[in-house]
Formats: C-alpha cells, sequence, structure tokens
C-alpha cells in the first residue's frame, strides 16, 4: 500500500513545533485577539512597546497597556502576518510588506504572527509563486523565510546549517480561513 500522506496542516505545525514555535489555532478573529491577550499576560508583556508595520493588525490587537511603534526595532515584540506558510520545514515566508526593508536579526527578538490556514502551501518555492502571482506587476522586495526559532531550554541546538541565521521566539496564531 501507498504511504499515507500527511494533511498539509498536520505536516506544517509539526515541522513548526519541532523548532521551537509556538503554534495556536483558532477558529475565528475573535478567538485570536482572546489568545493575543493571553501571550501578552504569559510574557508579561505589559506597559511595553509593540512594533507593528501593518495599520489593521495594530487596531484589531492593539490593548491599553502596549504602546504602538512604527520605527523602534528594539521593541519588546513584533505583530505581524506573513505571506505562506510552508509545510515541507515549518518555515514562515515574508517579505517587504510585512518587514519593510528590515532584516530579521534588526527585528525584535520576539515574533507573534497572524495567518490563515489558506496560506498554507507544501514547499517554498510553491510559496515563492504565490507572491509572485499576488503581487503581478510590482513583486516585492526583501522576501525571506524565518525557520530557526529560539527553544525555551538551555541546550543549543547550532549546527553550521544554522550559523548566523537569526533565531526569535514565534507565535503563530493560525486563523481558519483569515
Amino acid at each position: 500500500m501507498p504511504a499515507q500522506e500527511t494533511p498539509i496542516e498536520e505536516g506544517f505545525t509539526l515541522k513548526f513545533t519541532e523548532q521551537g514555535g509556538k503554534f495556536i489555532y483558532c477558529e475565528n478573529k475573535e478567538e485570536s485577539v482572546k489568545v493575543f491577550k493571553n501571550i501578552i499576560a504569559e510574557n508579561q508583556w505589559i506597559d511595553c512597546e509593540m512594533l507593528c508595520l501593518r495599520p489593521k493588525l495594530q487596531e484589531q490587537y492593539l490593548r491599553p497597556s502596549i504602546t504602538p511603534t512604527k520605527t523602534n526595532l528594539n521593541a519588546r515584540f513584533f505583530l505581524t502576518d506573513c505571506e505562506f506558510l510552508v509545510a515541507h520545514d515549518g518555515s514562515i515566508i515574508m517579505c517587504a510588506e510585512q518587514i519593510a526593508n528590515h532584516k530579521l536579526i534588526d527585528l525584535p527578538e520576539n515574533f507573534v504572527i497572524i495567518a490563515g490556514t489558506k496560506q498554507l502551501t507544501d514547499t517554498l518555492s510553491e510559496g515563492l509563486k504565490g507572491i509572485k502571482h499576488k503581487y503581478k506587476k510590482n513583486i516585492p522586495i526583501n522576501i525571506t523565510s524565518i525557520k530557526h526559532f529560539k527553544k525555551n531550554t538551555a541546550d543549543s541546538d547550532d549546527s553550521f546549517l544554522t550559523y548566523g541565521l537569526p533565531t526569535k521566539h514565534v507565535y503563530l496564531i493560525l486563523i481558519e480561513d483569515f
């Protein structure tokens, strides 16, 4: 019998969490706001700055104890969306739409990423094709993927394959059909 193929959602989730990413599934936007509040409380991100370059996200997720900024790269955390979620390796594709002209290493150590199940793709190549299709006449610059996440253990799992690549604490809030 042929090997049973893992569903794309499950494949992404397994790879993403194996690398240290924190994954939270939500059925709707309202639930995602509650989850966001819990992340803020869990990390004690109170009376701090939140880097957010996406006005719509800032509007939906802003909390009274958090000061939004578009310029302070030393903010406590970065709230953003993404282009695609890659099941093959558990990575997250972003471009200038999310990170402007900044390098990942220059952004805050903590990321909270809002994504939808429609953004799941099998491979990096499919994700890049999706960006090309989405931005037909004006393909964004600064396309990158984040796939090295910090684990909450003291053990360092560094290897020559990840040397020099930025690692981030990443929370991914995945919303059904978002």
